[in-house]
């Protein structure tokens, strides 16, 4: 990854607005940062979030607290507990999508 147009700054994750996505079941909240080529995010996932699309972009994902699990659309399914993560580059043939039943916060980097 290389990251360009995006100056050394200290972020407050605390300070920036708000998102609320829906998802096919539950919500997720997103406080994005994006500047450059960057857009890195702290999404906090309802009890219950069910992604509403499959998503064929890259990311680095590490689990903050709680669980999740990320499903590929071939069936296969991957657990992330507290400390895990991925990465997956941009890949038309094989995307993903999250689940959690208890809720989670994730920090993304895509």
């Amino acid at each position: 990854m290389k990251i360009d147009g995006v100056p050394y700054q200290n972020v407050d994750w605390n300070a920036l607005p708000e998102e609320t996505h829906q998802g096919e079941t539950g919500v997720a909240t997103w406080r994005t940062f994006e500047q450059g080529n960057i857009r890195a995010r702290v999404v906090e996932y309802s009890p219950g979030y069910l992604a509403d699309h499959w998503c064929a972009r890259g990311h680095v994902i590490f689990v903050l607290e709680g669980s999740v699990t990320s499903e590929l659309k071939d069936g296969s399914k991957r657990l992330l507990t507290k400390g895990m993560g991925y990465v997956a580059s941009d890949d038309e043939v094989n995307p993903h999508r999250s689940y959690t039943e208890t809720g989670a916060t994730l920090f993304i980097v895509d």
